[in-house]
């Protein structure tokens, strides 16, 4: 086993991380590194698949003779339960803290409450420690609510922006509340910002306008769009913790240790964390002024970064979020259900 000092330190801070991956030859080793849950997505699963096929199949045996978003459904949970198995001591031992492993509702779904509400239930049932991970779409702010209500840890992803990370962290406040005055047990909430692609975007969108912005101010963007949320769901006294996610490099993760979120962490940022040889905290280290100022030449920033500027119902259309629902559908879930068992 390979350890990875800096993994080590961070799960000795007030945050946690996750690996990013469906691949189960790596859960091992991620637990020794400290890792205490998995963030799967459509498109994670659908590469594990396909890479580790003569591994998958024997699990796949009730997929057989399904087809479409049946049968991808049902792909999804045979992987997802084989994977929970290994994390449930870390759930139990944390008393449903931590250990979970997300599934993902049908990313076609995305406008649609009712088929993501009765998703997320069937998702919960696949084992105790399911994290139910759902789009920040306007629709599915209103399925994280009613699936937080019944006591499901939820985890709102497809998040790019502030506004999305604080809307989706009080729908799960009042999900949160609603269970507890039914006299039942909550579940955990994750509001996830997918940094390095909120980074990705607005560097197309820089080079598309022309606008004079460096890469050295781009790639500080979802940093900045986390840490301001942080600092509005701290305010408001939101219990979810925040998830960066979507690393692009492992500055994305230094920048925010030392902060009680949990980290989703993919094996390339693994790789780059693991060759790193400062052990300090940066969360508290704001993104500079001139920075803020230079990436506000950007519309598209001014609507990640600032609360007012990006209204629920434009969730589903921010550009960012087309892209990855996109890719879900189309390189993840649809590829699934292509599988040949």
């Amino acid at each position: 086993m390979v350890t990875n000092k800096y993994l080590k330190w961070l799960s000795e801070t007030d945050g946690y991380w996750w690996t990013d991956s469906a691949e189960y030859d790596t859960m091992d080793q991620a637990i020794e590194n400290g890792a205490t849950g998995v963030t799967t997505n459509p498109i994670l699963v659908q590469k594990s698949l396909y890479a580790f096929s003569d591994f998958w199949r024997p699990y796949l045996k009730s997929a057989e003779g399904l087809s479409g978003d049946e049968k991808a459904e049902e792909i999804i949970r045979c992987i997802t339960v084989e994977i929970a198995k290994k994390f449930q001591p870390i759930y139990e031992e944390t008393n449903g803290v931590q250990g979970y492993v997300c599934a993902q509702v049908n990313p076609k779904k995305q406008g649609d409450t009712a088929a993501m509400i009765e998703m997320g239930r069937r998702l919960a049932a696949w084992a105790p420690n399911i994290a139910v991970k759902v789009p920040a779409t306007a629709a599915g702010l209103r399925a994280i609510e009613e699936l937080a209500a019944e006591g499901i840890t939820t985890v709102g992803t497809v998040s790019f922006t502030t506004p999305q990370a604080v809307a989706i962290a009080a729908a799960q406040q009042r999900g949160i509340d609603r269970c507890r005055a039914a006299g039942k047990k909550p579940g955990a909430a994750f509001s996830v910002i997918m940094v390095g692609r909120l980074d990705d975007y607005l560097r197309d969108v820089a080079k598309d306008m022309q606008a004079d912005v460096a890469e050295s101010d781009i790639i500080q963007a979802g940093t900045a769009a986390i840490k301001k949320a942080q600092a509005i769901c701290t305010e408001r006294g939101y219990e979810a913790k925040l998830m960066p996610a979507g690393m692009r490099g492992g500055y994305h993760a230094v920048a925010l240790a030392g902060a009680d979120m949990t980290f989703s962490l993919s094996a390339g940022i693994l790789t780059a964390l693991g060759k790193e040889t400062e052990f300090e905290y940066h969360i508290q280290e704001p993104v500079s002024a001139e920075t803020i100022a230079n990436l506000n030449k950007i519309p598209e920033f001014v609507r990640a970064y600032n609360v007012e500027n990006l209204a629920e119902e434009e969730f589903i259309s921010f550009g960012a979020s087309q892209r990855t629902l996109s890719q879900f559908v189309e390189a993840g879930w649809n590829s699934i259900a292509a599988f040949k068992l």
